[in-house]
Parts: structure tokens; C-alpha cells; sequence
């Protein structure tokens, strides 16, 4: 006799077949109640948390309670796990915290003192739903040292000129009327200067603090510390800003501009940058003019001056009309950058032939640089080696672009190009391109002398409390781990660099000056870790206290994650197996 499918069988089928379908569509379903999965608390653990007038025990306290045994993370310069230490980041960026928060998912609450660094950047609806509890700060008048600003690297003989900004916050206290201070520059606890300055208000200002480099013990690095005194502020963590600098020999490096122009402007900058040594700039606005003065003061300075410092000089540029430098001598090496006659177009610059400098400009994609402007003519020489050719148009033959030679003992380069700054001018790799066309340049050359080929160094030498010192790698092929070695009061301590894909490894050191040194390589310096901190100055609240979001919310969950739906499948089938058993179906 012969079976026949039953409805029932073919309802199990049906059944199986169904769950496997949604199980592979895995589409989206609502339920009630995702507002109960477990508390998430952000416990704010900037600087101004542990600052005057600040609750840090209050906002522990505060936490726990809200966390109820669930987690707690703290946040400000970055997310890190909770613990109990004091307040340590010099910032506070929120922004990230809620990022992490959201992909973790459930409620969240926020402990503050109400004033977030990046309240603009934290997306609405997450902040909107979050519970907020504000523990602002009590009100106190405060004077500070916001910054300083100057040359990094000065040649003896220099004056050196600080920009320094400072201010007020806060309500005066009663009986605290004064309205001058004196901004004191200190190097190594020894007073090199001071000055009496008005107080204003409220908000910052700006001076300068000239002294000349003579005040300065040796030449090597110095880290300055600029203080604000005579004020009876509650806050003294916030009252100075190191400034570091590096004092070199008589300037090695003199560049002649006639007429200068965006090329000799980067030029100037990129030379200090990557030979690590005393640039010094004298320029005239007109062509042909023996009028020059200080490119940084643009101060007059007599032609006396001016040839004692090329007679010093190791390396001597010459940018502009060629006609300017005919009375000029130089003992040390020499690049020429005339104006002369010159083709203008987009002359696209090609891949480098073999030549003195072509190792540290591999790497460079010279497909994705833009065109020089203009190109002039260099006169045919067997004894000359051409370093660089470019195209106009990218059609044509290539014409010599950056030529080398040497005679008597003198290196002399010579660039053909107007409109090269367009390379830095653009940043990124075409920034990084330009910077390596001038450090080779410069380390062929000085021949080993004062260019210092650095693979690495600090993108800022002072930085302030609570953040990380940013490092920059600047050699040759791809980034790669350092081993560094750091000298303070504490003593000494080794660290790894770790270089992203872009370049950037970031050290988080406590507040101090460290010098420091690669394992393998040229690398020295001094970098320093202030004890100033904008978080201790005080701020307003940005953010208001809230109760959030009701705490019962439909959420989303995928059907792949309902585990009784691979069980309903599963018995599904196993059913219709076994009853096909029994009937004797196959």
C-alpha cells in the first residue's frame, strides 16, 4: 500500500523551510526593552575634574551610584577603562565616548563638570538620550600663561623674540584690585629677563619678551619658562609656559632673497626643519637692490652685516636676480635659485636618474605631484650631474630641473624651477616630497656637516599637561617602530615609538623635561611635558543636567540572534524525518 504525504508532514516542511529562509535573510526585529540591558557610565576624568574648585570625589561617588555594578568608563583626551587614579587627561572630548557607547549599545549616563572641550562635535541624538549629572566647578578668579611662541632654533648672535599671551578668568576676589603683573623668562631656575604687564580684565592678550641669545649659558638646547607673577590667583598650575628652543653656532645656514617670493618662503622654513641648524634670512624688495634687511624683523641691516654672515656661513642660498649676488663670496657650499628666463606651463617633474640625492627621494609617487610653473635654461656641462628633469605637459623631452657639481672642494646645486613651493603648499605626501627634495639637497650639500638626516622628531617640543608628545616620521620608506631612550629628574626610561600609517606615534609622559635619544640613529633633542593645562583654567558648563531617555525603548535585534529560531528549524525537520520513518516514505 501506498503512502501519501500528510498535511502534517508538509506543514513541518513548511515550518523548516520557513525558518531557514528568515534565517538567511536575517532581517531586523523590534522588541521592547533594549533601555534595560546594563547601565553604561561615563565618568569624566579630565584635569578640571582634579582643578580648583572641582568634585572628583563627589563624581566617583556620583558614578557608582549610577553604575550600579555595571560598567564605568572614564573619558577625556581619549576612552580608557575605569579606575580610581586622579584625573590625568588634558582635555575633554566627549565626542568619542558616545561614539563607543552607541556601538556598545544600552543606556548611558554622564558624569561632568558640564565643560566639554568638543560639545559641537558629539552627535545630538546620543547626548540627547544620554542621563547627564553636571558637578560644576566653584567660581574662583584665575591669571595664566596661554601660550608662547617663537623661533625654534636661534644662532649666537640672535635676539630672541617671544609672543606670549596671557590673561584672566573668573570674578576678582574682594581686596584683589591690582591690575599689573610681570611676565618673568626663567632658563634653568636663573631669571634672563622680566617686564611689568597690564592685567586685563578678562580674556588674553598678547606681548613680547626680547633678550638676546647671550643670556644663554652654551649653546645645545634650553627649554624657557615663562612665568606671570605678582597676582594672587587660586590656581598656580597655570601661571607659566615652557618654550624650547635649540641654540646653534654662528648661523651655518644664510639665505639672500632678491626679491622674495612664496619659493623662498618655504624654502626657509623647510631648511630650518630639516638641517636642525640656524637659518638666517636677508632679503631686498627690489631686484638688483643692495638694501637688505632681516627677513624676520624687517629691520635694515648694513652690507658689512650681511657679508660677515655669508663669510660664516657653510651654506649659502642665493634665490632671485642673479644679478644682486655678483659682490657676494661665499667660503661654503652654494645654492642658486635664480629667476632668470624661464618657461612658464605645468612642467611635470619625472623619477630621478641616478645621483647623489636619489636615495632619500625614494618613495615619492611623482605621478601625484602637481607641475612647477615655470622652468628655466642650465647651460650644458659635462662635469655637472642633472638630479631632477621635468616635462611640459608630460610630453617632450625632459629638460634638467636640479643640477650638481663640485669644484675645489665646494658643492654648488642649482635649481631651474619657479612655483616648487606648490609642492609643500598642498601638504600631505606632496608636503613630505618637498621636504625630502630639501633635506637631500641640504645633507649632499653640507657633506655631513651640519644637515642631520633625523628619521623622526616631535611635532611640537612643549606640550602641555595631561596630553601626549606627537611624533612625526619624516624618513626615508615606510614608518617604523624606534626604540628611544628618555632622560629626567626621575631618571631614565625607554620607550617604543610606535608610527602609524600616516606617520604619527603618540607618547604619553607625566609633566617634566626629557631628553631623549634614538637607540640607533642621529635623533636628539628635548621635549617637555608642562604643567600647564587649559583645564585648569576655568570654563563655562556647555552641557545642562538631563534625566535621559525613558529607560523602556523599542530596540532592534537581527533574527540570527533569537537562538529558538535555529531550534524551531532544527525540530522542524527532525520531526518530518522521523515521521516519513514510520509512514515509509523515502
Amino acid at each position: 500500500m501506498r503512502r501519501r504525504v500528510t498535511l502534517g508532514l508538509a506543514a513541518l516542511r513548511a515550518t523548516g523551510v520557513g525558518a531557514l529562509v528568515l534565517l538567511i535573510w536575517n532581517p531586523p526585529a523590534g522588541r521592547l526593552g533594549a533601555g534595560d540591558a546594563p547601565r553604561l557610565v561615563l565618568l569624566d576624568a579630565s584635569l578640571s575634574m582634579a582643578a580648583r574648585g572641582a568634585h572628583w570625589a563627589a563624581a566617583l561617588d556620583t558614578a557608582r551610584a549610577l553604575a550600579h555594578g555595571d560598567v564605568i568608563w572614564r573619558f577625556g583626551a581619549r576612552v580608557t577603562a575605569f579606575d580610581t587614579l586622579a584625573p590625568r587627561d588634558g582635555a575633554t572630548r566627549l565626542a568619542p565616548a558616545l561614539a563607543a557607547a552607541a556601538a556598545r549599545g544600552g543606556p548611558v549616563a554622564i558624569v561632568t563638570d558640564g565643560a566639554i572641550f568638543d560639545r559641537a562635535d558629539a552627535p545630538a541624538d546620543l547626548l540627547r538620550s544620554a542621563r547627564i549629572v553636571v558637578l560644576p566647578r566653584t567660581p574662583f578668579f584665575d591669571a595664566f600663561v596661554s601660550s608662547v611662541d617663537g623661533p625654534a632654533r636661534v644662532g649666537a648672535g640672535d635676539t630672541v623674540r617671544l609672543r606670549v599671551s596671557y590673561g584672566t578668568a573668573g570674578k576678582r576676589e574682594t581686596g584683589n584690585g591690582k591690575r599689573t603683573a610681570t611676565l618673568a623668562a626663567s632658563l634653568a631656575g636663573r631669571r634672563i629677563m622680566s617686564r611689568a604687564v597690564p592685567l586685563p580684565d578678562s580674556g588674553t592678550v598678547s606681548t613680547d619678551l626680547t633678550f638676546p641669545v647671550s643670556r644663554f649659558p652654551s649653546p645645545g638646547w634650553a627649554a624657557v619658562e615663562v612665568r606671570l607673577e605678582g597676582v594672587a590667583d587660586s590656581e598656580p598650575r597655570d601661571d607659566a609656559r615652557t618654550f624650547v628652543l635649540e641654540v646653534s653656532a654662528p648661523p651655518s645656514i644664510v639665505l639672500l632673497a632678491s626679491p622674495p617670493d612664496w619659493d623662498t618662503r618655504f624654502l626657509a622654513h623647510t631648511l630650518e626643519d630639516v638641517a636642525l641648524a640656524a637659518v638666517k634670512v636677508f632679503v631686498a624688495a627690489e631686484l638688483g637692490g643692495t638694501r637688505w634687511r632681516d627677513a624676520a624683523t624687517l629691520a635694515a641691516v648694513p652690507p658689512e652685516a650681511v657679508a660677515r654672515a655669508v663669510q660664516g656661513a657653510q651654506l649659502l642660498v642665493e634665490a632671485g636676480d642673479p644679478a644682486t649676488f655678483a659682490r657676494v663670496a661665499a667660503k661654503g657650499a652654494v645654492l642658486l635659485w635664480p629667476l632668470g628666463r624661464r618657461q612658464e606651463g605645468d612642467w611635470y617633474v619625472q623619477p630621478p636618474a641616478a645621483s647623489p640625492i636619489a636615495g632619500g627621494l625614494t618613495g615619492v609617487a611623482w605621478d601625484s605631484l602637481p607641475p612647477v610653473t615655470a622652468l628655466g635654461e642650465l647651460a650644458p656641462d659635462s662635469s655637472v650631474a642633472i638630479a631632477l628633469t621635468a616635462r611640459l605637459a608630460r610630453r617632450g623631452p625632459p629638460r634638467p630641473l636640479i643640477a650638481l657639481s663640485q669644484r675645489d672642494g665646494k658643492r654648488r646645486a642649482v635649481i631651474a624651477a619657479g612655483g616648487l613651493y606648490r609642492w609643500a603648499f598642498r601638504g600631505g605626501a606632496s608636503a613630505e616630497a618637498y621636504r625630502a627634495l630639501v633635506a637631500g639637497l641640504t645633507d649632499w650639500l653640507l657633506a655631513g656637516g651640519e644637515g642631520r638626516r633625523e628619521r623622526f622628531r616631535p611635532v611640537a617640543n612643549a606640550v602641555p599637561n595631561g596630553l601626549p608628545v606627537a611624533w612625526r616620521w619624516s624618513g626615508a620608506g615606510a614608518p617604523r617602530d624606534v626604540l628611544l631612550s628618555l632622560t629626567s629628574a626621575r631618571g631614565q626610561r625607554q620607550d617604543t615609538l610606535r608610527f602609524d600609517a600616516e606617520g604619527r606615534a603618540d607618547l604619553w609622559l607625566p609633566a617634566g623635561e626629557y631628553r631623549y635619544a634614538a637607540a640607533e640613529g642621529p635623533e636628539r633633542g628635548l621635549v617637555v611635558v608642562d604643567s600647564y593645562s587649559d583645564e585648569w583654567r576655568p570654563a563655562p558648563a556647555v552641557v545642562a543636567p538631563q534625566p535621559g531617555a525613558a529607560g523602556t525603548r523599542l530596540g532592534s535585534v537581527a533574527l540570527r540572534d533569537r537562538w529558538w529560531l535555529f531550534v524551531l528549524a532544527i525540530a522542524a525537520f527532525a520531526a518530518e524525518w522521523a515521521w516519513r520513518r514510520r509512514q515509509g516514505l523515502p
